[in-house]
């Protein structure tokens, strides 16, 4: 296996023809990893970055001057996921929200029309779901955060750029990815991992092929020179993450519109 290069193998879970039981099984498994390997935690980093680069100020503090100027329905921070998949992300940023005392409204995207059925049947409040590509769905409010995780490894670098340029676009205070580094001790690790204790075929076939089709820093910092964004992060993360930050240069008032 060669490391120096992106695979374009297709993954599995990208065919329009898997059954829904096994959709449902991969979620499952991919809930699991996320939490053990800390895929959430990395999420509820993002979240909470671009929270508080709202007024510069704990995250907390910000949403409690919120709460004290506006209408319950209106001050949420609106969050919005492309590729949400079954929804664990969003759960696992609710999770946080709560315990943080933040409202905060959700929109998930996924083309998938399985995994929107997984994420509806989750207890997620004040939440969207829409059936879609991200390219074309119809948002009723500007999100003022973005994120996708373990998602942009799905495309090729040209679309990767276009999707940046997207984001950027579309979210009033910034964006995350929270997307895998390709490297062989990731790619051979959950090799052995998936193959030992996973029960789906998908997750055994695509989470060592989703490390093979990941990305090197100098990919991340080319794609955002050809999207034409500046004011970015770009962090390592355990285990074998990276976490991409946008940050609006101009970054609006919580206060709603």
């Amino acid at each position: 296996m060669n490391f120096r290069h992106r695979s374009y193998q297709s993954e599995l879970l990208d065919r329009p023809d898997i059954p829904f039981e096994d959709i449902r099984r991969n979620m499952q498994e991919l809930n699991f990893i996320n939490t053990w390997l800390g895929g959430h935690a990395i999420t509820v980093t993002g979240v909470k970055a671009l929270v508080e680069r709202l007024q510069s100020a704990p995250a907390a503090d910000v949403l409690a001057k919120v709460a004290s100027t506006a209408e319950a329905s209106a001050k949420a921070v609106t969050i919005c996921e492309i590729g949400c998949g079954g929804g664990d992300n969003l759960a696992a940023i609710q999770k946080w929200c709560k315990k943080k005392n933040i409202p905060v409204a959700f929109i998930g995207i996924d083309i998938n029309r399985h995994c929107i059925d997984v994420a509806s049947k989750r207890a997620l409040a004040n939440t969207q779901l829409i059936h879609s590509d991200y390219k074309d769905a119809r948002l009723e409010k500007q999100p003022d955060i973005i994120f996708s995780s373990l998602f942009c490894h799905h495309f090729s670098d040209r679309e990767m750029v276009k999707q940046l340029q997207w984001m950027k676009s579309n979210a009033r205070v910034g964006f995350f990815i929270n997307d895998l580094h390709r490297h062989k001790v990731a790619y051979y690790s959950i090799k052995v991992l998936t193959k030992l204790f996973s029960n789906s075929y998908l997750v055994k076939h695509d989470a060592p092929l989703s490390v093979a089709r990941g990305f090197t820093k100098e990919e991340w910092l080319q794609f955002f020179n050809f999207a034409g964004i500046s004011n970015f992060s770009i962090e390592w993360k355990w285990a074998f993450r990276w976490l991409v930050v946008y940050r609006n240069a101009d970054p609006v008032n919580m206060k709603p519109e």
